[in-house]
């Protein structure tokens, strides 16, 4: 009996060496392009919280649509965050740059504001058109009054962007693009909003 247990273990060991080796990953940022200082400023304290999303968008991968109804994920790659956090930090990132609003905070700090953006993320994935990959974002936003919860402003954002090629580089550039341009979107948005829900 105590020759088969060490004859076991010794073939255990042994296919351990033969078992395939985990995928090596290649980790991405989001690409962003920094948005021009504004002068102004204004009184009012924001809170940025992560989107809300479906359980396929709140993970690392970087999903993709290779045709209508098919989800599929890119192959050894993954984003350097959950996909709404990753999305949250591009938006804080996009409101300091800007500068017009000085008390910027997100849900984890737990701090005072007078305004906060509440979001679903319905689309961060890239979809096939014509051969061609497209990096979608689409974020529902509503400006909530941090004091009553009560909604002050409600805004669709949809954002399509082509990728160059078909690699995943030229993807990833993609997705950073449509995140500025919704970065931008929602900036301006948020101040004229915030603007004339503000005494």
């Amino acid at each position: 009996m105590k020759r088969l247990t060490l004859l076991l273990a010794a073939t255990l060991l042994g296919a351990c060496s033969i078992l395939p080796q985990s995928e090596p990953l290649d980790i991405y940022l989001l690409p962003a392009a920094q948005l021009p200082a504004q002068s102004q400023q204004v009184d009012w304290a924001l809170r940025i919280n992560s989107p809300s999303s479906s359980q396929l968008l709140d993970g690392t991968r970087i999903v993709v649509l290779p045709e209508p109804d098919r989800v599929n994920t890119y192959q050894g790659v993954r984003w350097s965050e959950r996909t709404p956090q990753l999305l949250r930090n591009r938006l804080l990132d996009a409101f300091q740059d800007d500068g017009r609003i000085q008390a910027l905070s997100n849900e984890e700090q737990r701090l005072q504001a007078d305004l906060e953006l509440v979001s679903d993320l319905r689309s961060f994935h890239s979809e096939y058109r014509n051969g061609i990959p497209y990096a979608l974002i689409r974020l529902e936003v509503n400006l909530v009054d941090a004091r009553d919860q009560r909604i002050l402003a409600s805004r669709r954002f949809s954002i399509s962007q082509p990728a160059s090629d078909t690699s995943v580089p030229a993807v990833i550039a993609a997705f950073g693009q449509a995140g500025d341009q919704l970065s931008r979107e929602l900036v301006d948005w948020t101040l004229n909003q915030g603007q004339r829900a503000t005494p």
